[in-house]
This record gives C-alpha cells, sequence and structure tokens, in this order.
C-alpha cells in the first residue's frame, strides 16, 4: 500500500542557518509548496531549544559551517537526546566532498544535499523524509499502543486468575469454616520466608523475584483437595481413627489432580500451577521422610513444599479450633524449633 503523507495537519520543518539570505530562500521556497510551517534559526543553540519544545519539528534542514556551534555539533547533540533522536535530518551545506557527506551521513543524517540548491530536488527529498518519518511514527504509534494493549491484558488475565484461585481457594476453605483466613495468612507467611531466604547458598538459585511472586500466588491453592475429603471426617471434632487418617491424607493427592486436571484443559504448562502441584502434593511431606503421601525426605521434597509445611504448621498452631485453642507465638516457635530437621528443613525454620 502506497503511504502518502497526510496534511490535514501540516509538517513543521525547522530551517537552521547562520545566513540570513539563505534562511529567506529556504523559507519562501518551503512556504510557497504551501504543504508546510517552517520555523527558522540562526545558530545551533536556537535550533536546539526549537527541537526540544513541543510539538517538535517533523524534519530539520540543518547547515555544518555556522559560529558557534555547528551543524554537526547540533546533529550530534540532536541524536544523543531521545527527545530529538527521531527528529530527520537533512543537512544543507556548500561542503561538497564525499568524506564531508560521508561524516554527516555517519552522524545520523537522514540526506545530504549541497549547495547552491536545486528547488525541486530540495522538496523531493523533503517530501520523501516526512514520507519516511510519517511511516515510522505510525509504527511507533502501532507498537505503542499494542504494547499498552498487552499490558492490559495481561492485567486482566493475572486478575482473573488471582480471583479463580481465592474462589477455589476460598470454596475449600468454607468446607472448614473453623480454619478461618488460613489460606490468606499462609499465602503471606510463604511469601515472607521466601523473601527471608532468597539469599541464603541454598535458595538463591530458586528463590528470585518471579518465583516468589509465583508461590504467593500459588500458595492459596495448597488444601484445595481438601473438597474431596467427606464431611464427616474433615468436620469430625476429634481425633481422626487410622483409618480415617488414611482417607484424610488424600487430600494431597486430590488437590494435585484437580490442578493438573486444570492444567490439562489449559492445554500448556503453567509456572504457578507447577508450585501449586507441588505445594498441594507435598506440603505434608516432612524432612525426615515421616510425611505423606510419599515419604519423601530431605532435598527430594521440591523447596515450594518445604516453605508451605512451615506456614501452614505455624498457623495450625496459632488458630482456635474446635478441639482446640491456639497457642502463643513463642510456644508455636518453640514447637517448631524441636521439629527442625525432623518435620522442617532446618534451613527454612531460623527465626530471628
Amino acid at each position: 500500500m502506497e503511504l502518502s503523507l497526510d496534511f490535514t495537519r501540516k509538517p513543521t520543518i525547522l530551517v537552521v542557518d547562520d545566513t540570513p539570505d539563505n534562511l529567506l530562500l529556504m523559507a519562501n521556497l518551503l512556504k510557497e509548496h504551501g504543504r508546510y510551517v517552517v520555523k527558522a534559526a540562526n545558530n545551533g543553540e536556537k535550533a536546539l531549544r526549537i527541537a526540544r519544545a513541543d510539538p517538535p519539528p517533523d524534519l530539520i534542514l540543518l547547515d555544518i559551517m555556522m559560529p558557534g556551534m555547528s551543524g554537526h555539533e547540533v546533529a550530534q547533540t540532536l541524536k544523543a537526546d531521545p527527545a530529538t533522536r527521531d527528529i530527520p535530518v537533512i543537512f544543507l551545506t556548500v561542503m561538497s566532498s564525499t568524506a564531508d557527506e560521508t561524516r554527516g551521513l555517519e552522524l545520523g543524517a537522514a540526506d545530504y544535499i549541497t549547495k547552491p540548491i536545486c528547488p525541486p530536488v530540495v522538496l523531493a527529498r523533503v517530501e520523501t523524509q516526512l514520507k519516511v518519518k510519517a511511516a515510522a511514527d505510525f509504527l511507533k504509534d502501532k507498537n505503542d499502543y499494542l504494547e499498552q494493549e498487552v499490558a492490559r491484558r495481561t492485567r486482566e488475565v493475572m486478575a482473573i486468575q488471582d480471583v479463580t484461585i481465592h474462589a477455589m481457594a476460598s470454596l475449600a476453605e468454607t468446607r472448614d469454616n473453623e480454619t478461618g483466613n488460613h489460606i490468606r495468612r499462609t499465602q503471606h507467611y510463604v511469601k515472607v520466608l521466601a523473601e527471608h531466604l532468597r539469599d541464603h547458598p541454598r535458595f538463591r538459585h530458586f528463590l528470585d523475584d518471579e518465583t516468589i511472586g509465583l508461590l504467593y500466588k500459588s500458595a492459596p491453592l495448597h488444601d484445595i483437595g481438601k473438597i474431596g475429603i467427606p464431611d464427616r471426617i474433615l468436620l469430625k471434632p476429634g481425633r481422626f481413627t487410622p483409618e480415617e487418617f488414611e482417607i484424610m491424607k488424600t487430600h494431597t493427592t486430590l488437590g494435585r489432580d484437580a490442578i493438573a486436571h486444570a492444567e490439562q484443559q489449559l492445554g500448556a504448562d503453567v509456572d504457578f500451577l507447577r508450585l501449586a502441584k507441588e505445594i498441594a502434593y507435598g506440603h505434608q511431606e516432612k524432612w525426615n521422610g515421616s510425611g505423606y503421601p510419599e515419604g519423601k525426605a530431605g532435598d527430594d521434597i521440591p523447596i515450594s513444599a518445604r516453605l508451605m509445611a512451615v506456614a501452614d504448621v505455624y498457623d495450625a498452631l496459632i488458630s482456635r479450633r474446635v478441639y482446640k485453642e491456639g497457642m502463643s507465638h513463642e510456644d508455636a516457635v518453640r514447637i517448631m524449633l524441636n521439629g527442625r530437621g525432623s518435620h522442617f528443613d532446618p534451613t527454612c525454620w531460623t527465626p530471628s
């Protein structure tokens, strides 16, 4: 498709020359053409002030040999400034050697016209550069729009994810209303713990900003499998029988499988769901191998599940249940310190 200039807004051309006759000649030529707004500057400093104004010129015709700041220096300054570097510059000069032209183009000039000028040639090259700039501006505006649209839609997707996660987790939590805001508290505990451990030699390879954010997002799904546990067991106020406990233990597998099924429905691997599966399946494992569902031990337990285990047990200790009162922070810390190296990764529970 042929690109044409939009003359509903006349392009502005800045002419820079220290000779008044040359300024007048160029201004008259461009104005007679009837398509342009012309601005003039008789030195480099004034040219830079006009170029940095709002709105900036669409094109600059720049003489090289000027007292004070030369045209080359003006061009270098323009190209070094993000606000002006995209304004095309055409050198308009009596310096006609190949070396002069080469240097001008190396400085970022879009074109190089020698004096004395040929009016039709000047007008043709001006229009060509304005078309190039119009195309570049169109693409930039399009790219800016697309970036904004992608950012907007990404925010929407993230918000939908967060709402879905909390809706699913809250559904599980409503089955056992004694737990209060357990999922929200443990979510924040996991984040604080991960941030505390991020520089530790054992964890710094894993706990970067992105992963900590994913842990925070996925932590609420750690008990999603409890949806599949019968009320007679889930809501039982006393201790479980061995048979009941075996059924209760299946919430880890049920949770992992539910998340895996959701991931399969999406048709793609999702980072936070990968961590959610690890957490749901592994947060009841113990450092010494006495946990469930697989009896994994030590570093075989995913880091995400080890962090979740600390958050989950701490909140269970300090929270009131129908069969117990919540204990103090100090008492919970004392009990959990006794569990270092047996229940918990000893590095994951080092309260200050």
